[in-house]
């Protein structure tokens, strides 16, 4: 592509050949724009990611909001940073889906790297009623190639794919990766000359246990205030992970819960398409229930994440390496009140994985057969199964993690804690 550049020799172009030029370039510029913003932007290869003149060819996007609080985060090798910039790219599929529908529920699908875990997930949301209608935002802790291209092949939906920049797994040498100098297991730091803090439990940070928090964490503080696409949005944001199979409901049946919660539970903080027991597929009662926030399908507003963020000294001092007991044993509690979320009396998403998130990637593991889930779609899931007349059943003294429980560990480290805390100042908040 022409550069933007124009050198001084080029003044003596004459000037009916510079006009032309000109023009081609603008042409040039725009096919080729178009074509990356509504394809596929990463048929392009990790390789191509880190070329600078890749991303400046298609818009010259800035990342100047994150840049103001760079200096305090790691130093970023150069998949971090282009990943960083790749951020910034719109939405794909626009072409198809040019507008979003008002006062859609933005839907937030954060992965780490079983790729046949998303088939699964991607697969149930092509058949969710009215998903065409809104953004579908999915969060990449990491960059791994199978998962980008699953993503790329989707085209029922507009499509925003985001990567977390400072997820250990970028980093093979050193912080928030694994540096050399970092202490292992249950070293003495003073006897072994190495780096590290340990936790309540005597035993030093794994970065691949970590990214399980940061990442919640970043892509928190980068949906509601670090995307130009969300950072207005004041409506719900429905978040959902990779084992997540989400039946053709959910969608219809989180607009109605929306629209109901302010009338039906004005004091509850959020909205679930799923019980908090994970087990369970709902008790089928002609009732709302609402009960303590489960992590399953949640989704909450504006007003609910401020208050979380305003706990970021709670939840990053925690020592605890999953967010969601962080949050239902430090950050709710800090609230005052009971955390309740409202949800309909049949589930619209079942949590369908066994395997570990960081491991079980094989197409053969136990809990995906031939990459498919044995899960039936009943006739009661596919359509709207809510009534807004309605009455709510409260749950209470319901099993879980709560105030006073100390944590699992593995969140003992001060850099962690320390990232943790710059992921809650980036954006300026």
């Amino acid at each position: 592509m022409t550069s933007r550049k124009y050198r001084t020799k080029d003044l003596a172009v004459p000037r009916f050949l510079h006009v032309v030029l000109f023009t081609i370039f603008v042409v040039v510029f725009f096919i080729v724009g178009h074509s990356i913003r509504n394809k596929k932007i990463d048929d392009i290869a990790v390789d191509d990611l880190v070329s600078r003149d890749t991303f400046d060819s298609i818009g010259n996007f800035s990342y100047s909001q994150f840049s103001r609080y760079k200096s305090k985060l790691p130093t970023q090798n150069d998949l971090s940073v282009m990943l960083d910039r790749r951020n910034q790219l719109p939405p794909i599929n626009m072409d198809l889906y040019p507008k979003l529908v008002e006062g859609h529920i933005v839907i937030v699908l954060y992965v780490h790297n079983r790729p046949q875990y998303l088939r699964v997930v991607v697969d149930s949301l092509s058949q969710v009623e009215g998903i065409s209608e809104t953004l579908l935002i999915v969060s990449h802790d990491g960059y791994f190639d199978e998962m980008n291209k699953i993503v790329q092949s989707i085209r029922f939906c507009q499509v925003k794919q985001i990567f977390a920049p400072f997820s250990p797994h970028l980093f093979s040498n050193s912080f928030p990766g694994v540096s050399p100098s970092d202490c292992k297991d249950q070293d003495d730091p003073a006897e072994k000359h190495c780096q590290g803090t340990k936790d309540q439990y005597g035993h030093h940070r794994s970065p691949k246990i970590v990214s399980l928090k940061h990442h919640w964490w970043w892509m928190m503080n980068t949906v509601w205030d670090g995307l130009k696409e969300t950072n207005h949005h004041s409506g719900h944001i429905l978040f959902i992970e990779e084992d997540h199979f989400i039946f053709p409901n959910a969608y219809r049946n989180l607009q109605v819960l929306a629209k109901l919660k302010p009338v039906k539970c004005p004091d509850c903080y959020a909205l679930n398409i799923a019980p908090s027991n994970v087990k369970s597929r709902g008790e089928g009662w002609e009732s709302l229930v609402a009960e303590r926030m489960g992590n399953v399908g949640y989704a909450f507003n504006r007003t609910v994440w401020r208050k979380i963020h305003h706990k970021a000294n709670e939840f990053c001092s925690f020592d605890e390496y999953n967010w969601d007991i962080t949050m239902w044993a430090t950050v709710y509690p800090s609230f005052g009140a009971p955390v309740y979320t409202l949800r309909g009396s049949r589930s619209s998403a079942v949590h369908f994985g066994k395997c570990g998130l960081h491991e079980g990637h094989d197409d053969n593991a136990v809990c995906v057969v031939d990459g498919l889930v044995n899960i039936d779609t009943e006739d009661v899931d596919k359509a709207m199964n809510i009534n807004s007349n309605w009455g709510v059943h409260k749950l209470d003294h319901q099993d879980g993690y709560k105030a006073g429980f100390k944590g699992w560990g593995g969140w003992g480290d001060i850099r962690d804690r320390k990232l943790c805390l710059e992921f809650a100042k980036m954006y300026g908040y």
